[in-house]
């Protein structure tokens, strides 16, 4: 715990986010988890995985749907690591995240899929894996 603090103490001044990843989360009792932190998280992150760009698989556009009913003045951030993302971005568009995030390494028209994201009124990010270079961006 002494690592977090000092990561606190070294931020002070700085603008910083708290978005816990949902993730984390009690499956069995993810509404429960999130009710114990929507007070301090500002933001609420999603992360989406398909088992082919990632190895694992995660939640879909229903708990978006879901998270947007119950929580609809948070902030939502949706991090898809999917492939290809051109496949995913609309039906989670339809669910209307706050921001709608893509990994650069998972689509060779990265600016296609933002401009999708972007005509349909939503921020987007871009992600990248750890081993590829900024300069790709």
């Amino acid at each position: 715990m002494a690592g977090s603090f000092q990561l606190i103490k070294e931020m002070e001044g700085k603008s910083v986010i708290i978005s816990p990843s949902l993730l984390s989360a009690d499956v069995l009792n993810m509404e429960r988890d999130i009710d114990k932190i929507v007070k301090e998280a500002e933001w609420l992150h999603l992360d989406i995985m398909d088992g082919h760009f990632v190895p694992n698989l995660s939640y879909g556009p229903s708990l978006l749907k879901a998270l947007r009913k119950k929580y609809n003045d948070k902030f939502i951030d949706v991090h898809i690591m999917v492939e290809p993302p051109e496949a995913f971005t609309g039906m989670f568009l339809a669910e209307r995240p706050s921001v709608l995030t893509v990994h650069a390494e998972a689509t060779p028209h990265l600016h296609r899929v933002l401009q999708c994201i972007r005509n349909e009124g939503v921020p987007c990010g871009v992600s990248i894996n750890p081993g590829t270079p900024v300069e790709i961006l």
